[in-house]
Parts: structure tokens; C-alpha cells; sequence
């Protein structure tokens, strides 16, 4: 194999502007000052504790977990059918439904979120918390549906063949075969999309109302300077926990790729 130099100093550079602003976060969040600048003046856990105490903080988290969970069953549930009807069927049209769903990933957000703000008011709708599910559920749509045809793509089909053999009907086939088959790809699914719909904040500002999610609560902490370290402090859990469940997420899709006995194409790491 040819050595590349060039190409692996440009990589390292690469990575180290991509991640030092994160790897950066956490050193904030301990610092003592309310300053966010170097050189550090001490170490402390006190902005922890005062995000702990933060009750508006809890009430936005409680939101997002309502929001955040509610998009991933619902993405998750209508990937499976999507990719389904795409694996399986043969249908007219069949393309182009696919090249909408996937709209939203080449979108700028901005456009998708003052476009539902549009239709929401022209259908009279009252924005809140439910409104932002339909928008996130827009946004992770694209992402489900691709981890799941990933995986029914590496379904063995004969496993329901031989399943509608012996008596079956295409449902408990379905049931009993294909989703426990395809069941890591829909946790990835399920992981994936809960960690966009709870970092997502552009649709969550525009069509929320007065239900504060965690996003928007965030940025609106950034007015006051004061404030800053605990958001730091707040930032480097959110960092952590996002990595976690990408983690899982990415565990799950090779394993329903390996159980499928599929090639593993690539993931998100």
C-alpha cells in the first residue's frame, strides 16, 4: 500500500478542527471563572450543581424527552413500512416516493421550518409541542427509512418463503420472521432518531409556541453571560449522552447486518 503523507496530515487536521471544539466544551464546563477564555483560574463541579438545581431547565428537558421519543416511534414505525413496501413490493412511482422522503436531508432546515410554520397557520393549527413531533418527524424520516432498508435488504426473503409454506399468512410472517430479524436495525433506527429530534433546534424555534424544548432553551440561556458555564456544564452532558446512544445505535445496525448475514456497507462510524 502507497503511504500517503499529505493525505494523512490533512486527515489529522481535519479531525482536530472538527473535534477540538468539543473536546474543548468539557475543560470550559469545569473551569471556575465565568469567563470562557484561557488561561483556566480552577477546577470546579459548581455549574453541574446549578444546572442540577435549574428547574425551566427540567421542564425543557421533560418536553424534549416527550418530543424526542415520541419522533423516534413514530419515524421508526413508518421507516419499517416505508422500507418494507421498497424491499419487498413492486410499485408505480416507486422512485420518486422514494426521492421525497429523502427530500429533507438536502433541504436547508430553515426552508422546511418556515414552510410548516405556513401551512401550520393557514390550518389555523396552535403551535406547541405536538407540532415540533410532525416537524422532527419530517426531518428523521430520511434517516429511518435508510437504516431500515439497509436491513430488510439484508434479509434472506426464502426465511418467509418458507415461513408462508408452511402455513403463514404474509402478517405473521412478517411478525413472527421478518421484524425480529430486522429488530437491531430498528433500535439504530429508533436511537438515531431520537438524537436528531432532541440536538434539533431550527424547526423547535419556529414552530414550538410557548412550549421552551431543550434547543431553544439553550440558546436562549446564551443572552446572559452568567448563565454561560452552566450551559457549558449542560453541553458536555448532552455531548456525552449523544455519543453513548451513537454508539449503541451503530452496535445495533452491524449486529442486524451480521445476524441477516448482509456485508456491512458502512455506518455512521
Amino acid at each position: 500500500m502507497t503511504r500517503a503523507p499529505g493525505l494523512r496530515g490533512y486527515s489529522i487536521l481535519y479531525l482536530v478542527f472538527l473535534y477540538a471544539p468539543i473536546l474543548i466544551l468539557p475543560i470550559f464546563a469545569f473551569n471556575d471563572a465565568t469567563v470562557v477564555s484561557f488561561p483556566l483560574s480552577g477546577v470546579t463541579g459548581r455549574w453541574f450543581a446549578e444546572m442540577w438545581a435549574d428547574r425551566a431547565l427540567w421542564q425543557a428537558l421533560r418536553t424534549s424527552l416527550v418530543i424526542s421519543l415520541s419522533t423516534a416511534v413514530i419515524a421508526t414505525s413508518l421507516g419499517v413500512l416505508a422500507a418494507r413496501a421498497v424491499t419487498r413490493y413492486r410499485w408505480p412511482g416507486k422512485p420518486g416516493v422514494m426521492g421525497l422522503i429523502l427530500v429533507p436531508l438536502v433541504l436547508p432546515e430553515i426552508i422546511v421550518a418556515m414552510s410548516m410554520l405556513i401551512v401550520l397557520n393557514w390550518m389555523a393549527v396552535p403551535l406547541s409541542w405536538i407540532t415540533v413531533i410532525f416537524g422532527h418527524v419530517l426531518m428523521c424520516m430520511p434517516f429511518a427509512v435508510t437504516i431500515m432498508t439497509s436491513a430488510f435488504q439484508s434479509l434472506d426473503g426464502s426465511l418467509e418463503e418458507a415461513a408462508l409454506d408452511l402455513g403463514e399468512t404474509q402478517l405473521s410472517a412478517f411478525r413472527l420472521i421478518a421484524l425480529p430479524l430486522v429488530m437491531p436495525g430498528m433500535i439504530s433506527s429508533f436511537l438515531i432518531s431520537f438524537t436528531i429530534s432532541i440536538d434539533e433546534y431550527i424547526i423547535a424555534s419556529f414552530i414550538a409556541g410557548n412550549d421552551t424544548v431543550l434547543s431553544t432553551y439553550i440558546y436562549g440561556q446564551f443572552r446572559f453571560p452568567a448563565k454561560v458555564p452552566m450551559v457549558l456544564a449542560l453541553g458536555t452532558c448532552l455531548v456525552t449522552a449523544s455519543v453513548i446512544i451513537l454508539m449503541i445505535a451503530e452496535y445495533f445496525r452491524r449486529r442486524g447486518v451480521a445476524r441477516a448475514g448482509g456485508k456491512d456497507s458502512g455506518g455512521f462510524l
